[in-house]
């Protein structure tokens, strides 16, 4: 892990000692010629073996120099027509900085190409050298609480475009959200032996010191006024009892004369998932810390906003449990009487994030937002559906549903539009409640969403993201491999950032 400090290059450009650059260069007719004119430029002297390697199938070419002026030149081979898009950057670069992170550099210079060889590939120009942005950080992320503290270095990044001002406001825009980012990862890869609910509540207050933001931890007595009976009843077979954590972002801006857009954003907040009385199988239940990424996701979105200050009135919902077989758990067969008055009928212990968010989601119907999107990892069906890198999104919104999707294609942190008709209601019907928690084999993550949006307000606009898959490690780019991700936070901000809510 660097101490990283991202600078925009200048016009003279200066090869301290350590220093690396790095050059992209297009797969075309041109890059026998264009390569020739790389060595004069960085005045190396290639091999022919070098040459004929990178004309060929190779992507990457190093070259080292003699006086240290830079000390090492890094080629990249870029083929707009074979396997390109807009994460492209952001995960070569992911890569790069995670292959350098044990070496001695101290210094790397990236050149930027020219934005208009790449304009149909990204929504503005500032977006694409944010992708670079992006890419450092990720490349840079690290967790561990080992008591042998890994060394930190500094390394000094320094990044040349063709518009100088557009880079720098990409570094700073850039720098809060992924700080966003990474404090949402820290919030995921936690052990849950640390991260309990009432613990989740006081990281979450000690992220947020921006007079913008005002947090509230309901407790038990508070949520036994409310009537939460499904948290509450999450929660209860744990001796780490549960907790309601709401995130009110810029609530008094909307009380004058102009009306302010608002929208409440509702995370799962499942600490540990052993998956109660119906307990899970022991292989891979250690990945169950990270059942609480929706919660994750909500505050780091709300560091994001707050300190980049929307105009907009953004409340984070946060229901927040530990689900733990004991003799106080919820036992199957259970009815339990929600917030809404609505009763659930407990067919499986493991079904027990939508139980909590049934919660959360008439918490926020009851603010009257402009809309409202949950985030949860509630189902293994939607990674059978859609794969371990993509989340499923569950609208009767469609215009909602395409703006998300053409956001996360820029961002990477993709989802693809489910079904949500009125005939898969059927699977949650109940004989002796108002609905039963769990839908049975097919369609399992229709049927979850199904049962969410009995706790949803029809007139209120609503999307819930399904983020099982992604929310944890995956192969799919260089960039989420070891971790939990933090899906979701980037999303969610451009789509608010680029006037989603209008």
């Amino acid at each position: 892990m660097f101490k990283l400090k991202i600078l925009t290059g200048e016009k003279r450009i200066q090869y301290k000692p350590l220093s690396v650059a790095v050059k992209f260069l297009f797969e075309d007719k041109k890059l026998e010629s264009t390569l020739n004119n790389t060595e004069k430029i960085f005045n190396i002297k290639l091999s022919e073996l070098q040459k004929k390697n990178f004309l060929g199938k190779n992507d990457v070419l190093t070259s080292s120099r003699y006086d240290g002026k830079p000390d090492e030149v890094i080629l990249y081979k870029v083929n707009k027509e074979k396997d390109f898009s807009p994460d492209y950057f952001r995960s070569k670069i992911a890569g790069l900085i995670s292959q350098i992170n044990k070496s001695e550099v101290r210094n790397l210079h990236i050149f930027i190409p020219s934005f208009k060889n790449f304009s149909e590939y990204f929504s503005s120009e500032e977006y694409f050298y944010r992708t670079f942005v992006e890419g450092i950080y990720y490349g840079n992320y690290y967790f561990s609480i080992k008591k042998e503290k890994d060394d930190v270095k500094e390394l000094t990044v320094f990044l040349y475009a063709d518009n100088d001002e557009l880079i720098e406001q990409a570094i700073s825009m850039t720098s809060v959200i992924m700080k966003g980012v990474n404090k949402t990862k820290d919030l995921q890869n936690a052990p849950s032996n640390e991260l309990f609910p009432e613990e989740l509540a006081n990281r979450i207050k000690k992220m947020f010191d921006n007079e913008k933001v005002d947090v509230k931890v309901f407790d038990e007595a508070a949520l036994e006024k409310r009537k939460m009976g499904g948290l509450l009843a999450v929660g209860n077979g744990s001796e780490h009892k549960p907790r309601m954590i709401i995130i009110d972002y810029n609530k008094d801006a909307g009380k004058g004369k102009k009306k302010i857009k608002s929208i409440a954003v509702v995370g799962k907040g499942v600490t540990f998932d052993s998956g109660g009385i119906s307990i899970k199988p022991s292989q891979g239940m250690s990945e169950m810390k990270g059942d609480m990424s929706g919660a994750a996701v909500v505050a780091g979105l709300l560091y994001v906003i707050s300190n980049l200050n929307l105009p907009i009135h953004v409340t984070g919902i946060i229901p927040a449990a530990e689900n733990m077989p004991s003799g106080s758990s919820m036992r199957p067969g259970d009815i339990l009487t929600t917030a809404s008055g609505k009763t659930i009928e407990v067919d499986n212990t493991d079904a027990e994030g939508r139980i909590i968010l049934s919660d959360g989601l008439d918490y926020a119907c009851k603010l009257n937002p402009d809309l409202i999107i949950d985030l949860a990892t509630l189902t293994g069906a939607c990674v059978v559906a859609l794969g371990s890198h993509v989340a499923g999104v569950f609208t009767k919104d469609e215009e909602l549903a395409q703006s998300l999707f053409k956001i996360g294609m820029q961002t990477s942190e993709k989802v693809w539009p489910m079904p949500m008709w009125d005939e898969y209601h059927q699977l949650n019907k109940s004989e002796v409640a108002d609905v039963k928690n769990l839908g049975g084999r097919w369609g399992g993550a229709i049927s979850a969403a199904k049962f969410l949006e009995n706790f949803v307000n029809p007139k209120i606009k609503w999307a819930h993201i399904d983020i099982a898959g992604p929310a944890g490690p995956h192969e799919f780019n260089n960039y989420n491999k070891k971790y939990f991700t933090g899906f979701g936070v980037r999303l969610l901000f451009e789509y608010l950032y680029s006037g989603g809510l209008k």
